[in-house]
């Protein structure tokens, strides 16, 4: 059996091995067969580091032997030799995993260097302090990074010497005093490891490949991977570069800079440099670079090369370039070319113009920016160059930022930013009681709760910034005060939260308001032009439906009733409703909220006209819109205490016997969607009056309006039949009372795991499916979601039982395979079933592309992600063009 090839020289490699030889080795080769300036070197491949790690920690068989002959040919190309002591070869030791991981995993620079080899580079560069200066940073590097040795220990021998000789940056000290640096450092091994530094450059290079291989799996790069979403199992691959040096002189340096501006996008190279420095100096910020222009001022023929080479390697790889270089001696070597990270607005300016220049396409400029990356631009956020006090850390659970004075109660939020007060609600979790106050507020804090409670999807649906589940806050109601630690913050003091990082942060923070470029406008546009997919919003106000179709929403996908409820001039009445014992009286308060629904049903179908408004029916138990059990308890006893009035007392307990009545012990299983329809068909009934009375209205007044009524939570083709029958019914009378015709369909949410096996019969009075991905991904998983994120989901997310959590993330092999199974029954019956998704992952890129490959006609999301999934549906279309054909 053949061993596998684990080592490959510079000249044997291409770009597109970026999988087998690492983006930094791949990158590296290209950029040798292409004829720019790369010191010779040899890649690892990431294939020995995923068997290393299969063998427990051991270097593969034939990896050993083929470094050494790799190490043979290098020798032979530069004309030295490791260990000679006349002409040493020295070499870097670089990680380079397939995606980049800047500064995460391990280097080791100047390996080669000893006790002989660092007189022959002295004698060689003709430059004794360079010298030792060389072999200092590889001590350093070797015993931090191979050795495990805390880097302090070394940076206190440095600053000691400094200090000794009385100068202030490491370039002051000479030869002699490095010297002594250097047998302190070797002195720090010894006692460290228990062994002398290792004088055998083999054994220098194994011990450094060793170490990067680790470097793999440290906690930072682990974290890092996490964050970004990057495999575990894609390995790293090790870099082995002959040493160049731009610490020899004035006539040396080194730097980094991007072919294009990181942080404007603008078409100018930008990066900084050292003079007489190696690379480390430049991260280390011990010395303060130069801007790169400059560089045309001190080695003009060296900054006119280094323009063609980011020319030249902007139109290779199409894409803006992070260029990491040295200078020795006069001569520019390129030591490392990647794709640069950047800004926001930097990647859509970048993209946008690439398609102006003619480097890409207007595909591939769709796909250079990622879809959440749009967050940033359509929220304020806080000015970068504030010094903020950050007390504590939740979950980022609606993006933009935001400042006020600190109210703990819905009401008082209210009547407070009614007298123009900002004001930030915070809360232990909010209910939907608590809407007002939300509206009211600048921003929402809680203690509890994840990115899809209660208050983080409201604030997203209504572009409000939301931390929520900030564990670290303790909430004391009854002292209104919040607290952090020792900190105390009472009502009414100023505090900001920034719903992108999840910081609360002390006081007032200044804010920059969100701009939208021209090439924003023009890259989405391009995107329209792209996508299969629909992107529709969900929208509860006229206010949030002129918002979306200002970022380009073609419709409404969602609209919940339950919220028209919660407004403080209603709630009463629908109370009343629900108290009620008699149909008779249950009918007069829904008369009383029929004009209201209608005005709110005018209003959102007016700002939406020419496009499709989905109408849910009410959804929510009955008892969310009542007083909450505890705080009427607590109420009762507060006034027996007190001597109130015994009639008040009499009537507060039997309201109280009322609402525990209604209390379910499931109640998201319970007795609500359809099922308050079937058991209540007068509200249900009220409500599609509403709609269609609005709709009559609109149609006189000469509007194009497209209402679709939405039956929520069915499970069985005959809820629906019996409902549509009612909706039909309502429909049928208004347009014989107002004389009007209209058009309206009547469709459901599939949102429960039967409804997605029968969706074949569903689909026979069914005109339209919307997936209610939210409570589907709970009933299919059997997950309470606010129990399952509160509680134990961290713990299977660390653990690898499931990549994403499944309430952000779409679960396409569970919940996926269901909405599969339901498209396809229910187009079965109707070929042009109209099928979209009203959840929250209507506006996650990755749930967007499997919206699209099982052929949906629509999403639908939040009026602020409503850019995110125009993005996102053109990405889908391009990325699995071959399934769209």
């Amino acid at each position: 059996m053949s061993t596998a090839k684990y080592v490959y020289l510079f000249n044997e490699g291409r770009a597109d091995m970026k999988n087998l030889l690492g983006g930094k080795g791949a990158n590296l080769a290209e950029m040798t067969n292409i004829g720019l300036p790369v010191p010779p070197g040899f890649i690892i491949t990431t294939e020995a580091c995923i068997d290393f790690y299969s063998a427990g920690q051991q270097f593969p068989k034939g990896m050993e032997e083929q470094t050494l002959e790799k190490v043979k040919l290098l020798e032979e190309e530069t004309g030295k030799k490791f260990g000679d002591a006349e002409k040493p070869l020295l070499v870097s030791v670089r990680s380079g995993a397939v995606i980049s991981m800047p500064g995460m995993m391990d280097t080791v620079l100047n390996l080669g260097l000893n006790d002989n080899t660092v007189e022959g580079l002295a004698a060689s560069t003709g430059n004794r302090r360079f010298a030792y200066d060389c072999y200092r940073r590889f001590l350093q590097m070797f015993g931090d990074v191979v050795l495990g040795i805390d880097h302090i220990k070394f940076e206190s021998v440095l600053e000691d010497q400094k200090y000794a000789k009385g100068v202030e940056f490491d370039n002051q000290l000479t030869a002699e005093d490095w010297q002594q640096v250097i047998e302190e450092y070797k002195k720090i091994i010894k006692k460290e490891t228990g062994e002398p530094f290792p004088q055998d450059p083999m054994e220098q290079l194994f011990k450094s490949i060793y170490a990067v291989f680790n470097s793999w799996n440290t906690d930072r790069a682990i974290v890092y991977r996490k964050v970004h979403k990057i495999p575990d199992d894609l390995g790293t691959a090790v870099n082995v570069v002959s040493m160049v040096f731009g610490n020899m002189g004035d006539d040396s340096g080194t730097g980094v800079a991007f072919t294009r501006n990181p942080s404007t996008g603008e078409n100018a190279i930008y990066g900084e440099y050292l003079t007489n420095a190696q690379g480390e100096d430049v991260v280390a910020g011990i010395r303060t670079p130069q801007p790169i222009a400059q560089l045309e001022q001190e080695m003009p023929d060296v900054y006119r090369q280094f323009t063609e080479t980011c020319t030249l390697l902007e139109k290779r790889y199409r894409n803006m370039q992070d260029i990491e270089f040295t200078i020795e001696r006069g001569k520019l070597w390129i030591l490392q070319t990647r794709n640069g990270k950047r800004t926001a607005q930097s990647a859509i300016k970048i993209a946008v113009n690439m398609v102006e220049e003619g480097l890409i396409s207007k595909e591939e400029a769709v796909t250079r920016v990622e879809p959440e990356q749009l967050d940033h631009l359509l929220h304020r956020r806080i000015d970068p160059k504030a010094q903020l006090e950050v007390l504590a850390k939740g979950l980022p659970a609606s993006p933009g930022a935001a400042s006020g004075v600190v109210v703990f109660d819905a009401d008082k939020a209210e009547k407070m930013s009614q007298e123009g007060k900002k004001v930030m609600l915070v809360r232990m979790e909010t209910t939907p009681d608590d809407i007002h106050g939300i509206v009211a507020a600048e921003g929402i804090l809680t203690s509890r709760g994840g990115m899809t409670s209660h208050a983080a999807v409201v604030a997203r649906g209504m572009g409000k910034p939301c931390v929520c589940g900030c564990d670290a806050l303790k909430i004391n109601y009854t002292a209104k005060q919040l607290s952090v630690g020792d900190r105390v913050i009472k009502e009414g003091e100023r505090i900001a939260i920034d719903g992108s990082t999840g910081h609360l942060i002390l006081g007032e923070v200044p804010m920059i308001d969100p701009e939208l470029s021209g090439e924003f406008i023009k890259l989405l546009r391009w995107a329209d032009e792209i996508r299969d997919l629909g992107v529709r919003t969900n929208a509860d106000t006229p206010e949030d439906a002129a918002k979306a179709r200002e970022f380009g929403a073609e419709g409404i996908g969602l609209t919940r009733t339950e919220h028209m409820f919660m407004a403080q001039d209603r709630l009463p009445i629908v109370q009343k409703m629900i108290l009620t014992t008699t149909l008779e009286e249950r009918q007069e308060a829904l008369n009383e909220l029929l004009p209201m629904q209608q005005e709110d049903f005018y209003g959102i179908l007016k700002a939406m006209q020419g496009l499709p408004v989905c109408i849910r029916l009410l959804d929510p138990p009955l008892h969310e819109f009542l007083p909450n059990v505890e705080e009427l308890a607590l109420e009762i006893n507060k006034m027996e205490l007190t001597g109130a009035d015994a009639g008040e007392i009499k009537d507060k307990e039997a309201l109280l016997r009322q609402v525990r009545s209604l209390t379910e012990f499931n109640p998201m299983l319970g007795h609500r969607g359809c099922r308050l329809g079937i058991t209540y068909p007068e509200i249900y009934a009220m409500q599609a009056r509403a709609i269609f009375q609005a709709s009559a209205q609109l149609v006189k007044e000469g509007c194009d309006i497209i209402p679709e009524v939405e039956i929520p939570l069915v499970m069985e083709a005959n809820e629906l039949k019996f409902l549509k029958e009612l909706v039909t019914k309502i429909a049928e009378e208004v347009q014989e009372e107002t004389g009007v015709q209209f058009d309206y369909t009547v469709g459901t949410m599939i949102e429960l795991p039967r409804a997605a096996l029968l969706a074949d019969e569903i689909a026979e009075d069914a005109e339209f499916f919307s997936f209610g991905t939210n409570d589907l991904t709970q009933t299919t998983l059997g997950f309470s979601r606010d129990d399952a994120e509160g509680k134990f989901m961290h713990h299977y997310l660390d653990r690898k039982i499931m990549k994403e959590n499944p309430f952000v993330v779409l679960d396409r092999k569970g919940v996926g395979k269901l909405m599969k199974m339901a498209t396809e029954q229910g187009r079965k019956v109707k070929p042009d079933l109209l099928v979209g998704i009203c959840g929250e992952h209507g506006g996650e890129p990755s749930s967007v592309e499997f919206c699209h490959i099982i052929g949906l006609n629509y999403v639908s999301c939040s009026p602020y992600r409503v850019p995110i999934a125009r993005l996102a549906a053109a990405q889908a279309a391009v990325n699995n063009k071959e399934q769209s054909k």
